[in-house]
């Protein structure tokens, strides 16, 4: 018996040794690995499809799966950055003009009219050299807009072996997803309603984070970016896809593009597009989160919107860019093993804890 123990004990520290070296050798590949799961777990009706019109063929169902993703995704993403390029030169060279002009008008101009109101000089706002302020601030501005150039020039090489990655990955999980998941199963030592509960909690939050969080920053950078161009607001492309970076993180949303932009054209003179743009992000483009999420997201995720709202911003920090969709997948991994270990400690959590003492914090949370 001690011989047994014995040997089981180092087999389980060669193991771990074993997985902790694997875990170093693949850490570069995590997050490929986890979008490739993450979207074909949302694309997989889609595969599903294909795979009944080759008549039960895997391979060519997954290359055809990946290929239409590839086109889908990065044909949008290729144009809309070659705009986004150009809109921020072009922002950068006429935003020097527009502050020599909206401060050197004389005593008709923009800026002018505004030192001779009284909130003005109420607010001491007198006091600030505004001129100087402002041009300083857009030399910083083409600094800043250089440096993401040539950031983004440096790490197209990354991008494109990150995608080779993805999509890689993707055509074996498409054509192999079954299996791979049925030996993960056999392999880890839970009931199978513990393993399927994770495997589902992973699911629905892809599903979610993916159709709500992507889908409605979108819907709501393309109206912020409508908006902006309707009223005759420079750079629409760009600003629009600021407004959708921004949507992508919750309680955060369009409104720190839209509400700058209409105050703004208010002191340059423009008061009614000022006005409009104003009415528009109040009454439609703020309230797109509140008419889609419930439809498309629904109950699906299983979190509290204090933990979306951690889960992500901690995954941007963590991961990068992607960190919005990976790091809502691992709250829900974590918040699936918290459950799992409440249903299986039910019993001794309930003796620790005092029944009216439960029922009150229950009441309290409620």
């Amino acid at each position: 018996m001690a011989q047994r123990n014995l040997s089981r004990y180092f087999f389980i520290a060669i193991l771990l040794a074993a997985m902790v070296l694997f875990f170093a050798m693949i850490r570069p590949f995590l997050i490929p690995v986890l979008l490739a799961a993450v979207f074909c777990t949302l694309f997989y009706p889609l595969f599903e499809g294909l795979l009944r019109a080759f008549r039960g063929r895997r391979f060519p169902a997954s290359i055809v799966s990946c290929f239409l993703l590839l086109l889908i995704l990065l044909l949008p993403m290729y144009f809309v950055a070659d705009l986004v390029a150009r809109e921020g030169v072009d922002f950068y060279k006429s935003a020097e003009t527009d502050i020599q002009a909206f401060f050197g008008s004389g005593e008709s101009g923009a800026f002018a009219r505004i030192e001779r109101a009284n909130w003005y000089r109420t607010l001491h706002l007198d006091r600030f050299d505004w001129k100087s302020g402002a041009q300083d601030a857009a030399k910083n501005l083409g600094t800043i807009l250089g440096g993401a150039i040539k950031s983004t020039s440096a790490s197209t090489l990354h991008a494109v072996v990150v995608l080779f990655t993805t999509l890689f990955t993707m055509f074996y999980f498409f054509r192999d997803g079954e299996r791979i998941i049925a030996r993960l199963k056999y392999l880890v030592p839970l009931p199978a309603q513990y393993e399927d509960q994770i495997v589902g909690r992973f699911a629905s939050v892809a599903r979610a984070t993916v159709k709500g969080t992507l889908l409605i920053a979108l819907v709501q950078g393309t109206l912020s970016g409508l908006t902006l161009w309707i009223f005759g607001v420079g750079s629409p492309i760009l600003w629009g896809v600021v407004a959708t970076l921004l949507s992508i993180v919750p309680l955060v949303g369009a409104w720190l593009v839209l509400y700058p932009a209409a105050a703004i054209q208010m002191l340059l003179g423009n008061v009614w597009q000022g006005v409009a743009i104003l009415l528009v992000t109040m009454l439609v483009i703020v309230n797109v989160d509140n008419l889609l999420r419930p439809r498309l997201v629904g109950q699906e995720a299983g979190m509290h919107d204090l933990m979306v709202f951690f889960s992500t911003l901690g995954g941007i920090g963590m991961f990068g860019a992607m960190g919005f969709i990976v790091g809502p997948v691992v709250a829900a991994f974590f918040l699936a093993v918290l459950d799992i270990y409440a249903t299986e400690y039910k019993e001794d959590l309930d003796r620790l804890v005092p029944k009216k003492g439960a029922v009150r914090a229950t009441e309290e949370v409620e």
